[in-house]
């Protein structure tokens, strides 16, 4: 039980008591960024900032730079969610919707182009020392794509956020960060009550929250 303890929480004797606090209050908010986003509610963004705020600090400064950028990109597509959330559609906020096929070759172009992107930085950074980096690319890619389709409410979101955060939980444990694995292994079954809770609301007017 003890060697097992150490290898979840044993990392965090060497962090900064600050730092390992701010993990756990960007976890919470992460939590209720998902919960928020299962309930269709518009909350998931304004909790989802200060989630992702968070998380690009401590990412930075644990230079874990795929994982920075993933948080980065969520900030800034949170304030791109909330403002598509709350536009009126025939004077109703914009419902829960399939995507259309323009939107799944953006899909496509987010994806590749994220690959590319992310590869680059890496290169530039030097960090292709592991196999994480690779596998950090390929999650950085499913996460774009699942929350620019979130910003835009759409069902398909959940299918990227389920398969991105299976890959992050024994991801983020190899890395160290015991309790964002923790937070990705919820998330995983968030995201699963997610696109059942959206699938029953498909197509209808959404009320505003």
């Amino acid at each position: 039980m003890h060697e097992l303890f150490d290898f979840l929480f044993g990392q965090y004797q060497t962090y900064e008591t600050t730092d390992v606090v701010l993990e756990v209050i960007a976890v919470l908010f992460g939590f209720l960024s998902v919960w928020y986003a299962k309930q269709n509610n518009i909350w998931v963004f304004p909790t989802g900032l200060i989630s992702t705020a968070i998380f690009v600090y401590l990412l930075y400064k644990w230079e874990l730079l795929g994982d920075m950028m993933i948080n980065a990109y969520y900030f800034a597509m949170s304030i791109y969610g909330w403002y598509i959330w709350t536009r009126k559609t025939n004077n109703s906020p914009t419902p829960i919707a399939r995507t259309t096929l323009r939107e799944k070759i953006v899909s496509i172009l987010i994806f590749v182009a994220t690959l590319i992107f992310v590869c680059a930085v890496y290169k530039w950074a030097d960090k292709w020392t592991s196999w994480v980096a690779y596998v950090d690319t390929l999650t950085t890619a499913i996460f774009f794509v699942g929350m620019w389709l979130m910003a835009r409410r759409k069902i398909e979101n959940w299918t990227f956020w389920i398969i991105g955060d299976v890959i992050s939980v024994p991801l983020y444990l190899h890395k160290g960060l015991t309790f964002t694995s923790f937070q990705y292994f919820v998330f995983t079954a968030i995201a699963i009550f997610g696109y059942l809770a959206w699938k029953k609301n498909l197509n209808k007017p959404q009320a505003t929250a």
